[in-house]
């Protein structure tokens, strides 16, 4: 407050800082007001703080009909099957005469039927769709030479140099001298060749990666829906080893980069879908609303607003998909993928 001339004698008078509650006090209106603190609610701590599952909250009475039907069922399959009861698998069974008089019994299981449909289905695919995976494959071999052919060019002392130029704005002389001391290791090695195979593979398959994974990680963040279709997928994407990949690429383009390219595609791209649904997701509901209250359209908010704010989880997403793209293009050479992989195998 600023202070006052007293009319009286003309003295300015000291003032003291004025805080809320005298001004309260001085429009009378302190009574009309709750006391401070109240009307909220005092959680306690383990309330406030940790979270409570499912489960916990589930009634007494649940408890005891569904362990109850746990007891039947287990009574039940000792009474039918025995302790060590196994899966019905049989689908079919057929008995079929043999030379001698006698009769064979034919069983068909689950498992027979669900591969025999499996394999007409991949024996279908690779007939009546093989003119789509002739031009991927030639798409793919295309890009691949070509970046060989670029980077076998360009003398390897321009290399060396322009690495070492690039690791010194990132790290500055140590980065350089570990740059130049691996470089030159791989050259004198006689390892070149290989490592610039090696990286026109990498380039391509994160490439692709990257172009798949960012419209999906997209999709996946704006419609729940995607979302949880695509989460198993990728739980199971990431979850088998690497060599399975291998399986379908070979199938579908044969022996060479393209089944490489194809195997390290699937094994790569998770992240980059992941970690960009996760960044987006993670955008503030402030910086959301504020946009949305300027009248931006759907696609400005997504240009302008989150994939600006979520680009450094989206960057890890593409450093995550680069280095998992690098140790499957070691294994891809297993079915001529060439590369580094050649003198590891």
């Amino acid at each position: 407050m600023s202070q006052m001339n007293s009319p009286q004698t003309g003295v300015e008078p000291s003032v003291k800082p004025v805080g809320m509650d005298a001004i309260l006090r001085i429009e009378g209106s302190e009574t009309d007001l709750p006391p401070r603190g109240a009307g909220r609610r005092e959680m306690p701590p383990e309330e406030s703080h940790v979270p409570r599952s499912k489960a916990a909250g589930l009634p007494r009475h649940f408890w005891l009909g569904a362990w109850g039907l746990v007891l039947v069922v287990l009574i039940a399959s000792f009474g039918l099957g025995g302790p060590e009861m196994g899966f019905p698998t049989t689908v079919s069974r057929t008995e079929v005469e043999t030379d001698n008089g006698g009769t064979l019994v034919l069983e068909k299981s689950l498992r027979q039927v669900i591969s025999g449909a499996i394999d007409e289905a991949v024996d279908w695919l690779t007939v009546e769709i093989s003119w789509l995976f002739d031009g991927l494959s030639s798409v793919v071999a295309y890009a691949l030479v070509t970046i060989e052919d670029v980077l076998k060019w360009i003398p390897w002392p321009t290399v060396v140099v322009a690495l070492a130029v690039l690791a010194f704005a990132v790290g500055r002389w140590r980065m350089v001298g570990f740059t130049l001391f691996a470089l030159l290791f791989v050259g004198f090695m006689d390892l070149w060749e290989n490592t610039i195979d090696t990286i026109a593979l990498m380039v391509v398959a994160v490439v692709i990666s990257v172009g798949v994974g960012l419209p999906l990680g997209v999709l996946a963040a704006r419609n729940r829906v995607a979302d949880n279709l695509m989460r198993p997928i990728l739980d199971g994407m990431q979850t088998m080893p690497s060599f399975v990949y291998l399986l379908p690429g070979l199938l579908f383009f044969g022996l060479g980069k393209p089944a490489g390219i194809f195997a390290t595609l699937i094994y790569a791209v998770p992240p980059v879908i992941r970690l960009t649904n996760l960044g987006i997701r993670q955008v503030s509901a402030e910086a959301v609303e504020a946009a949305h209250a300027f009248g931006t359209t759907p696609f400005q908010l997504l240009m302008k607003v989150q994939i600006p704010m979520a680009l450094p989880t989206i960057m890890a997403g593409i450093n995550q998909t680069t280095m998992m793209a690098l140790a499957m293009g070691t294994i891809a050479s297993i079915v001529a993928a060439g590369g580094r992989g050649d003198n590891v195998l």
